[in-house]
């Protein structure tokens, strides 16, 4: 579970500098990411990269993984701490989440699966 653990943490830390070309690198190319902003989902890294701009021209996260771990079904669950502020640096949350990712052999390929 070290390699999955470690390319979320890679992925993340790419989120949190803002580099979306690194993170991209990362993740499927089919990619399906929670929209927490609105619900539902976004699709594909085309529908995440809009999603994010949109996202970081209004608030400021910052996503640290905690811990990494395998589900029953076989899918990869997340615990990370998110801090969310505004764009003048008020703090507006702080919490822990869970997220699942999947397929895991597409992490053991170095790129993160898909997100539930």
């Amino acid at each position: 579970m070290s390699g999955e653990l470690e390319l979320i943490r890679r992925m993340y830390g790419c989120f949190n500098a803002r580099d979306l070309e690194q993170t991209f690198a990362t993740m499927h190319e089919d990619v399906v990411w929670a929209n927490g902003m609105d619900g539902g989902h976004v699709r594909g890294r085309q529908g995440v990269r809009s999603y994010w701009t949109r996202q970081w021209a209004m608030i400021d996260p910052h996503v640290e993984p905690l811990d990494v771990s395998m589900g029953p079904d076989g899918e990869i669950a997340v615990e990370v701490h998110q801090t969310v502020r505004d764009l003048g640096g008020k703090l507006l949350s702080g919490k822990r989440l869970d997220i699942s990712a999947s397929p895991p052999p597409a992490c053991r390929r170095g790129r993160a699966g898909r997100d539930r």
